[in-house]
């Protein structure tokens, strides 16, 4: 049977983030300050105002830094005439041409796959719009005379910036015809509304976040949401239980489960349901046939896992309800990190990866 959980507070006290070297915590907690700054700047589109509006957009970026393109798509998809299109590796898309906005973003300024990007936007003519904190990256931008939008110091890690590289993305995309205004912009005043409304709960030992990662255990999070903003808010739970917590966690797309992943929960029930957790991320206003595969999903697979949850998201449009699920799974990750006495914020095995890369390159 699937239990629902919804946004009311269950309290709770103490400091239960014991080791947190990097202040992941208020990291987590600063994202309504973070999306607030970003409606508070001025997007430094300057150079690529002349030059809109572009055929097509495509966004380069990996990791978290990859999560400000998959909203912008999601959005454009919804409301644009504008195709936006990511580029996670790297290698733009060859229809890339001088009529084109590329958009690199990388928080560090180094992710080496989105400078390669970057490099070849300029090479092919097209508008290139730079979001991150300096690095290769603003180096490039800079000799290029392309635009730089700067994000902010401060911020611990990469994927601790979500807030701050959707926020000013998103306006970028409205300076320059992207996303209509002004709702791209409205949406970002709705989105730090709820998560001001919610972070109360969260900083608690107790809590919504606190009751799903008691839910969630020792098994592995399968993290299901619905195509566009759904599926981003359970692929951003999946990282930060993987980066946070260091632990296994899956993700899946509402409807495309229902016709591939359903069939794998047909044997090993005796493994899988010591193992996995299926966690159902709900906007809410999914298609009526998308919410119901979520409740026939978990119908059907609830005797072979662990246990079957659905979290319901709180908030005025799509985009507010997708920053509530962000913030709820950050401090799930965090709750997970603090059950196994965990670090929440180093992440030495991507360093030493990349590394090796850069030696063998």
């Amino acid at each position: 049977m699937t239990e629902v959980l919804d946004a009311s507070a269950r309290g709770g006290d103490g400091a239960w983030l014991a080791l947190d070297s990097d202040d992941m915590l208020g990291a987590a907690a600063a994202l309504p300050d973070d999306l607030e700054a970003a409606l508070s700047s001025d997007p430094a589109t300057g150079p690529l105002v002349d030059r809109a509006p572009f055929r097509d957009v495509v966004v380069a970026g990996m990791g978290g830094s990859g999560v400000a393109g998959r909203v912008l798509k999601a959005l454009a998809d919804a409301r644009s005439e504008v195709p936006v299109a990511l580029a996670g590796g790297y290698d733009l898309p060859r229809f890339v041409g001088p009529e084109s906005l590329v958009i690199a973003v990388s928080f560090s300024g180094g992710t080496e796959e989105t400078v390669s990007a970057a490099r070849q936007a300029v090479e092919r003519g097209a508008g290139l719009l730079a979001l991150t904190t300096g690095g290769a990256l603003g180096e490039l931008a800079t000799e290029a005379g392309a635009a730089l939008e700067l994000l902010p110091d401060g911020i611990p890690w990469p994927r601790a910036g979500v807030g701050a590289m959707v926020g000013h993305l998103v306006r970028a995309a409205e300076a320059l015809g992207v996303l209509p205004a002004p709702t791209a912009t409205d949406d970002l005043v709705a989105s730090v509304t709820q998560l001001r409304r919610r972070l109360p709960e969260c900083l608690t030992g107790g809590g919504l976040a606190a009751e799903v990662a008691a839910r969630i255990g020792r098994t592995f999070p399968l993290v299901h949401g619905a195509v566009g903003l759904g599926e981003i808010a359970a692929r951003r739970w999946k990282t930060q239980v993987n980066e946070n917590a260091k632990a296994p966690a899956f993700s899946g797309e509402q409807p495309e489960v229902c016709h591939n992943e359903l069939c794998g929960f047909g044997q090993s029930g005796d493994v899988t349901r010591q193992l996995v957790t299926l966690v159902g991320l709900r906007l809410g206003t999914e298609h009526r046939q998308v919410a119901r595969r979520f409740e026939l999903f978990g119908e059907l697979v609830g005797e072979a896992v662990a246990g079957v949850v659905d979290v319901v998201a709180a908030g005025e449009g799509d985009l507010a309800r997708f920053f509530d699920l962000v913030m709820l799974g950050d401090f799930v990750s965090l709750h997970l990190a603090a059950r196994d006495g965990v670090d929440p914020g180093p992440v030495p095995v991507l360093g030493e990866i990349k590394a090796r890369l850069a030696a063998d390159g």
